[in-house]
């Protein structure tokens, strides 16, 4: 497809996949409210409370990217690429410890009995992650180091975003499919078991792209 600067739509596309789970998997609050919602009422108000939250993630995700086309400018010579996305591995290496070391299950709120009909679920996990605005912190190392950004390129942005969406609803499907399925073996302790193992996927992961910017052993360019 010709573009008047080269842009690989499948690797934008993965790109915005990954933005979008690593942006939902983390068990703060809504991830939570989702599980208890999943295990007290069924599967799809939990998955309805991700739908919510992902909603609310497309808004931050539009406000960071938003804010960063306006600096791209300052990132075109590769001494400020290199740095930008140094900053980025480090951020998320920071994000991969806190999972880690946090304790959702010490705050969590407890889901009522009463269901609710699933509009309102929807809408009370959107306000739960909407509540949260330190999450555009995770967009813009994501965006930092994925180079996912691309200025004056509204169209494929757009659909970038849309990718970031899919990454989020893929998370929140796969999440609630598996509580669904063992339910009866859950527990306050599982939770933070989950959150330990993403909390360790994310420094891991963070640690390689960190190690891969410092000794340029891949690029992911700005197109």
């Amino acid at each position: 497809m010709p573009f008047g600067i080269h842009i690989d739509l499948m690797e934008l596309a993965l790109k915005g996949i990954l933005i979008g789970i690593i942006a939902s998997a983390p068990m703060g609050p809504v991830g939570v409210l989702a599980i208890q919602r999943t295990m007290n009422k069924g599967r799809w108000y939990g998955m309805v409370t991700g739908i919510g939250a992902a909603i609310s993630d497309m808004i931050y995700a539009l406000i960071t990217g938003l804010g960063m086309s306006f600096v791209m400018d300052l990132i075109t010579s590769p001494q400020n690429k290199f740095w930008l996305q140094l900053l980025g591995s480090l951020m998320l290496l920071a994000f991969g410890v806190w999972c880690f070391r946090a304790d959702p299950t010490k705050k969590i709120h407890r889901s009522g009995k009463q269901k609710g009909t699933l509009v309102q679920n929807g809408i009370t996990g959107f306000l739960v992650t909407f509540s949260n605005p330190l999450i555009i912190l995770l967009f813009m190392a994501c965006f930092a180091q994925f180079a996912f950004v691309v200025p004056n390129r509204p169209v494929e942005m757009t659909f970038g975003y849309v990718c970031v969406f899919a990454g989020a609803l893929l998370w929140w499907y796969g999440l609630t499919w598996l509580i669904d399925m063992v339910r009866e073996k859950f527990s306050d302790s599982s939770i933070l078991i989950i959150n330990r193992i993403i909390g360790s996927v994310v420094v891991i992961f963070s640690l390689v792209m960190l190690l891969g910017t410092v000794f340029n052993l891949y690029t992911f360019s700005y197109w």
